[in-house]
């Protein structure tokens, strides 16, 4: 996504932004947030069926041990491979990099539902906090596509929190193993995210004016766009999960 975001992200400033209503502009968002919403589908089934409809054996098999740990790294794996790999991706690459990573995810948030559906406040914990996600994701995008305000500046500071989240969450799940450092992870990555969602947002908008014209850019830039806001949206959905399920997390 680094590669993505140098190869495509403007340059411009705040008054590249005051820009009338654009048909183009709202189309392309329009089908930035559909193929975001198709994944978001994707993911819940996904994560519903190996959770909750295979037998439990087969989830227990994937979703632990060595399997669990293939499943769980490697939607970071592909993102990291294709960022190196792909300097100038086709639109058919940039949709097996997006549905890879959709359907991986989907499979281990299996694990997500397996441990919440067994317990008797679990799924009404899950529906909360998805819920409370849609409604802040919504909110935090709108601003991000209205504010006159340059959100770039953030950029650097937001991708340096979220690799911080990342390294802070590996030293925790192999050698701290703490309550209280998961809990201060799970609130610090919520509003980096958070903060990632509107910055996307301005970030995409900005970047359908550089593309505009180009049918072959402004089809990967739909797809790496949906996966952007794909990936906000999830890690804000976990982290406010772990926030209002406490020690069940």
């Amino acid at each position: 996504m680094n590669e993505f975001n140098r190869a495509y992200s403007p340059k411009t400033g705040a008054d590249s932004m005051d820009t009338s209503v654009n048909e183009g502009l709202r189309a392309f968002m329009l089908g930035v947030y559909n193929k975001m919403a198709l994944g978001l589908l994707l993911t819940a089934g996904l994560a519903y069926a190996f959770g909750a409809l295979v037998p439990e054996n087969v989830t227990l098999t994937l979703l632990t041990g060595p399997i669990g740990m293939v499943i769980m790294f490697a939607p970071l794996a592909i993102l990291l491979l294709s960022g190196f790999v792909m300097k100038n991706p086709s639109p058919l690459a940039a949709n097996l990099v997006y549905w890879s990573v959709v359907s991986l995810i989907g499979v281990g948030m299996g694990a997500i539902v397996y441990v919440y559906a067994r317990q008797p406040d679990g799924m009404m914990i899950v529906s909360k906090a998805f819920l409370t996600t849609a409604i802040s994701f919504g909110g935090l995008s709108l601003y991000g596509y209205t504010t006159k305000r340059d959100l770039s500046g953030f950029g650097t500071f937001l991708i340096m929190g979220v690799i911080g989240i990342i390294v802070a969450s590996l030293l925790n799940m192999f050698i701290f193993k703490s309550s209280m450092m998961h809990m201060v992870i799970s609130v610090v990555g919520l509003l980096i995210f958070a903060g990632l969602t509107a910055f996307d947002t301005q970030r995409l908008k900005n970047m359908y004016f550089q593309l505009v014209g180009d049918s072959r850019a402004m089809a990967v830039a739909t797809t790496y766009g949906a996966l952007s806001l794909y990936l906000d949206f999830v890690n804000m959905f976990q982290f406010l999960l772990a926030i209002m399920g406490g020690n069940r997390s």
